[in-house]
């Protein structure tokens, strides 16, 4: 799995990207091959970014639907990908849906995560944590959240003291500089309550 958070847009590419990511993990599990699809898949984004000719190859409107299948699938082979994985590239590659990669490499590595009991930490720090205050804060936020949390800590000096957190869709503010915003707003409230 990547680092980052997955970055899944929402609209109908969000949608169908989903849905394949939902079939190629369902398939994977059923086939027992789901580490080796995620080792080929983190592969193949890898593979993309460095490649500017892949966008080239999935969208050219005048490369028949078969030629798409044979370079997909002969890369697919050249790169050693679990069969699962190289059947459903030609499978996207027949359905012209190479496009949409990494949109499904990302929903399936959210699957993944979710199967796993796995979430994502975004934190921001007034000064830098020491590996053991990560490591504590890791597993603070795993009995919390009943699985393992893995951080990713950026430094923000506007916090002035303090942290933040977000993970999923909760967010913790621990800063100075929220508490300052907080006391703030109480204060307007109150005079204009005055």
């Amino acid at each position: 799995m990547s680092n980052s958070a997955p970055k899944i847009a929402a609209g109908p590419a969000a949608m169908i990207a989903r849905r394949y990511a939902a079939a190629l993990y369902a398939y994977a599990d059923e086939k027992n091959a789901l580490e080796a699809v995620e080792k080929d898949l983190k592969a193949l984004a890898e593979a993309i970014a460095e490649n500017p000719h892949y966008h080239t190859m999935a969208t050219h409107p005048r490369l028949s639907a078969r030629k798409v299948v044979e370079a997909i699938g002969n890369f697919a082979r050249a790169i050693k990908a679990h069969d699962v994985t190289t059947k459903f590239l030609e499978l996207l590659g027949h359905n012209r849906r190479l496009s949409s990669l990494s949109l499904i490499i990302q929903a399936f590595e959210a699957d993944l995560a979710r199967a796993r009991k796995e979430h994502h930490a975004l934190v921001s720090v007034a000064a830098p944590l020491s590996a053991a205050q990560e490591k504590k804060l890791a597993t603070q936020l795993g009995h919390i959240t009943g699985g393992v949390v893995k951080l990713e800590v950026t430094e923000d000096p506007a916090l002035i003291g303090g942290l933040t957190i977000q993970v999923d869709s909760h967010m913790i503010d621990a800063s100075v500089q929220g508490r300052l915003a907080r006391l703030e707003r109480q204060l307007k409230s109150q005079q204009e309550a005055a």
